[in-house]
């Protein structure tokens, strides 16, 4: 004899319950094209600002999961543009970025904090010139079929080793660099 099977109301009210009770996931992004990564400092007095060589982030994401999120981006020393030669060379010897030796920085946040509204902090660790500390990037999260991350951290660069030498000197270039960045995130294939 064939065992009964449930009805199929039941067997619906079964499955929609069972989705309403599983936890909510990330969603997995990669990095778009379009996006950028830039920092902004000062010497003796004037602002300038550079493009890191390249980055290529990977995020998961839901604002509903924070404690799933995570967000990873690998930093290209390599070719960061000032606007200007001398100091683009400067920066990639061994007193700034080191590139021979560093090619590349990384950070990595897998603590995330609802700041109210749209806004998210990710705590995480910036690992530059083979030195590994903690920064706190701030963002603004615009969801949507392709969200947007827009953020902004500070890096202390003599936690680092940044401007090594004469370039210790805080007058001449300030010890902390603002970083800001516009993530476009398309879904991870």
């Amino acid at each position: 004899m064939l065992p009964k099977l449930a009805s199929p109301a039941l067997t619906a009210a079964a499955l929609v319950a069972l989705m309403v009770a599983a936890p909510a996931s990330a969603a997995n992004y990669v990095q778009a094209s379009g996006s950028s990564l830039v920092f902004a400092t000062e010497y003796d007095g004037e602002v300038f600002t550079g493009k890191f060589g390249s980055f290529n982030t990977t995020m998961s994401f839901d604002p509903q999961d924070l404690a799933a999120a995570k967000l990873d981006v690998t930093i290209g020393l390599a070719g960061t543009k000032t606007g200007s030669s001398d100091r683009d060379e400067t920066l990639a010897g061994g007193d700034f970025f080191y590139v021979s030796k560093y090619a590349q920085a990384h950070y990595t946040a897998t603590k995330f904090r609802s700041l109210g509204g749209n806004e998210y902090a990710a705590d995480g660790t910036l690992q530059l010139r083979g030195v590994s500390k903690p920064v706190t990037l701030k963002f603004t999260w615009t969801p949507g079929a392709q969200p947007v991350l827009s953020g902004k951290a500070t890096v202390k660069r003599l936690d680092f080793g940044v401007g090594g030498g004469d370039w210790t000197d805080t007058d001449t270039i300030p010890n902390e660099v603002a970083v800001s960045t516009k993530v476009l995130l398309k879904p991870a294939p």
